[in-house]
């Protein structure tokens, strides 16, 4: 029988919401993250370009499990849009491809644009992006000279509003759905302005329930670690605030043992439909469910409880 690999470090529980600075990859913040707090285990939840900046959840040790729910989240960013310019990845990364003059441009045109983009809308993912074919990232394949062909998504754009015009910049607040590229959207605004564009600047502002204003920075973890891990865990949110918004369902001492069996479970006044959060009558959290057809919670995805 294999041995069981013991992780190393010290078991960590929690979300904490990193401002990442630019010029890291997520990878890159969540690794000095994870090493700072000595944790066993951690993963982020959505990728940010190295040139972007704000908000990203990193989930510790059984938080993990929520990583999933906060990826499907929808997010809010500040972009800053580069008019007149077109780069090979759309963003001020890449080399410029063409430039064109900027019309004289009022705030009443750009809104009418802007809001043409409200809504579903299709998007053709850039070859400098992470999104995988055939297991390979699109970003290698475009460092290495390689186009290939990438299937239209559909994402929505829940709310695209004017910040700052500012002679051949635009600034923009947009709310949108996972996997929406901001970059492709800047884009797309240029050609609807006639002019072209590119992504100067990106910073994250929200993502699912978190807000960039609750967040800390690299430099303040490592000011809290100075007194010691009580210090830094007192930064950690409980991992079910990742589903703030979703219901909760309190269980019977009798219910949350069957349910910790793997067993769908009755429980009165339970909501009709959809996910919900699970606790105990001790207010402990005990993982997330589902409601069936025939109105028992069944368990979908349970914390371990050290």
């Amino acid at each position: 029988m294999a041995k069981q690999r013991r992780l190393k470090g010290r078991p960590v529980d929690g979300i904490l919401l990193l401002d990442k600075p630019v010029g890291l990859t997520s990878n890159a913040a969540l690794q000095q993250v994870k090493r700072l707090y000595n944790a066993q285990k951690a993963g982020h939840t959505g990728n940010l370009d190295p040139l972007a900046s704000g908000l990203l959840p990193i989930c510790f040790g059984e938080a993990t499990k929520m990583s999933a729910f906060l990826l499907d989240a929808d997010k809010e960013y500040i972009g800053t849009c580069k008019l007149g310019v077109r780069t090979s990845s759309a963003d001020a990364e890449g080399e410029v491809i063409e430039t064109r003059a900027v019309p004289v441009l009022t705030r009443s045109r750009v809104e009418e644009v802007l809001e043409s983009f409200l809504g579903d809308i299709t998007q053709i993912p850039p070859m400098h992006s992470a999104l995988k074919v055939q297991g390979q990232p699109l970003y290698k394949l475009a460092h290495q000279g390689i186009e290939v062909e990438r299937q239209p998504r559909q994402v929505t754009i829940h709310a695209l509003e004017l910040l700052r015009l500012d002679g051949e910049e635009l600034e923009i607040r947009v709310h949108c759905s996972k996997g929406t590229y901001i970059r492709t959207l800047a884009e797309d605004i240029g050609e609807a302005l006639g002019c072209g564009a590119h992504l100067s600047a990106l910073r994250r502002t929200l993502a699912g329930p978190f807000h960039l204003e609750d967040a800390v920075t690299l430099e303040e973890i490592q000011t809290a670690l100075a007194d010691g891990d009580a210090a830094v865990d007192a930064l950690l949110l409980p991992m079910e605030e990742a589903l703030a918004d979703w219901p909760a369902v309190r269980l019977s001492e009798n219910a949350a043992y069957y349910l910790g069996q793997g067993q769908a479970v009755m429980v009165p006044q339970a909501p009709t439909r959809g996910w919900v959060r699970l606790f105990n009558e001790g207010q402990r959290f005990l993982g997330v469910g589902n409601i069936l057809d025939d109105g028992r919670v069944a368990p979908k995805r349970l914390v371990h409880q050290r």
